[in-house]
């Protein structure tokens, strides 16, 4: 009798079991992108820096895909964001040449498709938090709600544009402080296209920003509704900050205690995907927008073993720390496939089923070394400068293991007292002819140049040569949105026509423990 019930029980399940498997094939799953600011190579301990203190991504690495040859579209803030959220050059979109401010009028064209607005049919909320970064424009028709984002709170730009004084609980200065003088007005925080404080609380800042996100997990989770939630912390951009939680508790110094703050957002968004039972239901993708400030010093980030850093084309400028982190789906361990951000937005529509934007894209989809244990579709990585030009365009180019490199500066942001000359701003453009060669695989430190012997290696200078030459005659420069002139009166107030402007621009937000922020998550 027991024989023939569990043979009953087998060809139900037998039954049931393709509509079963359908199920879990055919679920939306979540995405989460966590985006640090100013990040290095070599700065958290996944990637070996023997003082950094970053337990909940030591956690995210130890269970997810750390990422070893992974780049940054860019060397600066801006750009390098509107490649991530569009999958496409920032010279497509003219986010080009620099970084904007509050007083630009431009800002990410509205006619961009970014990651937010392509999950938008497909049943998605979405939701931006921290900085943003990508223009505010008049009556900040540039902010997330115009990109498709159902929800945002966060800075229009950097703290650096602000006059912060106090950086670290209870009461000690910002390194840099004033930050920016008289010329900007005080950092104001949007929810949605509103001011709710200004100027921003940095001790309480990132209370706020985990309270938000926590909130809008955990609401999605009970509506049954697949989400975005695209978390772009300041952290480590100076000025370093650090609240209550983090503050004196590294002894890398300040720099250490920014660090371990945005550890404890990683931590804290990753503590409500475990509580709400989504982790395995959820991409989670952490990344860099670009290399270290190496002008800071201790104050500033670290390259590793990585040439020169943040403003340049050297690796230590645009190769960042990555981790992917996807139980069940993705297997743990170090992957030396090439990949980068331009990569992200072709393989969350690749595990959504999202439809790929109409448009020119510059990203592959990762899925093949994701997931089915395959090489990169990438080959090639072009490198641009902050500084990009329809004169000279690409600086060097990665084909495979080796970088050919066309042109060379150095830049203020890399420390003008740096030991490495090339990476001072001093180090004027240089054009290389014959072009500089590496083997990236042997020498990520390019240290090497291989075209100056004769070798083999000079067959691939030449394809090369012929790639790039191919590709930036292709390349579409849209009208650049920094080239705008600038104005004053464009710069964030919740207190309009109030004197002495820009001093006067001050309003009471919500604080961490009142209004709004208390209700949604008591941190």
């Amino acid at each position: 009798m027991n024989k023939h019930r569990n043979l009953e029980r087998c060809l139900l399940w037998i039954l049931f079991l393709p509509t079963y498997v359908y199920t879990l094939s055919t679920k939306r799953p979540n995405v989460v992108i966590f985006y640090a600011d100013d990040l290095g190579y070599g700065d958290i301990e996944p990637y070996g820096h023997p003082t950094s203190s970053t337990p909940n991504l030591r956690r995210l690495a130890a269970g997810g895909l750390v990422l070893t040859q992974f780049y940054s579209a860019a060397a600066v803030c801006s750009p390098s964001r509107a490649a991530l959220l569009t999958g496409r050059y920032q010279m497509r979109s003219g986010i080009y040449p620099g970084v904007f401010n509050v007083k630009m009028p431009g800002g990410l064209p509205l006619n961009e498709v970014t990651i937010a607005e392509m999950l938008k049919p497909e049943g998605y909320r979405s939701a931006a938090i921290g900085k943003w970064h990508l223009g505010l424009g008049n009556n900040s028709m540039y902010l997330p709600p115009s990109h498709g984002f159902d929800v945002s709170l966060g800075l229009p730009a950097s703290p650096a544009q602000c006059r912060c004084s106090i950086c670290f609980y209870p009461n000690v200065t910002c390194h840099s402080a004033p930050c920016a003088a008289n010329e900007y007005t005080p950092c104001a925080l949007f929810n949605g296209t509103k001011i709710v404080e200004q100027p921003v609380d940095l001790l309480t800042l990132d209370e706020k920003y985990v309270a938000e996100g926590r909130h809008f997990i955990r609401e999605n989770v009970k509506s049954e509704t697949p989400f975005f939630l695209y978390y772009a912390s300041h952290h480590t951009h100076k000025p370093q900050y650090a609240g209550k939680e983090t503050s004196n508790t590294s002894i890398r110094g300040r720099f250490g205690d920014s660090l371990a703050a945005l550890d404890w957002e990683v931590g804290q968004i990753y503590q409500e995907l475990e509580e709400n039972g989504i982790l395995d239901d959820t991409f989670f993708f952490f990344s860099a927008d670009n290399g270290p400030s190496l002008s800071l010093e201790t104050f500033g980030g670290n390259a590793g073993l990585m040439k020169c850093g943040k403003g340049t084309t050297y690796e230590g400028g645009m190769r960042v720390p990555a981790i992917i982190y996807w139980p069940g789906r993705i297997t743990p361990g170090r992957s030396f496939e090439f990949s980068s951000t331009l990569d992200i937005l072709p393989t969350i529509a690749s595990i959504t089923k999202a439809k790929l934007p109409a448009v020119t894209l510059d990203g592959y989809d990762m899925s093949p070394f994701l997931f089915d244990g395959m090489h990169s579709l990438r080959e090639s990585f072009f490198y641009y400068p902050p500084s990009v030009s329809t004169k000279y365009k690409s600086f060097a180019v990665r084909y495979r293991q080796y970088k050919v490199v066309f042109y060379t500066k150095g830049s203020n942001l890399s420390n003008d007292e740096n030991k490495d000359v090339d990476c001072r701003g001093s180090a004027k453009l240089t054009y290389h002819d014959p072009p500089m060669l590496f083997d990236l695989e042997q020498d990520p430190s390019e240290s090497y140049n291989l075209s100056i012997k004769l070798s083999p290696e000079k067959d691939i200078v030449q394809k090369v040569t012929e790639m790039r030459t191919d590709f930036d005659a292709r390349m579409v420069f849209a009208e650049s949105q920094m080239r705008r002139p600038k104005d004053d009166n464009l710069m964030p107030c919740c207190n309009r026509g109030c004197i002495p402007f820009p001093t006067c621009c001050h309003c009471t937000g919500n604080t961490p423990r009142e209004g709004r922020w208390a209700t949604l998550y008591p941190v």
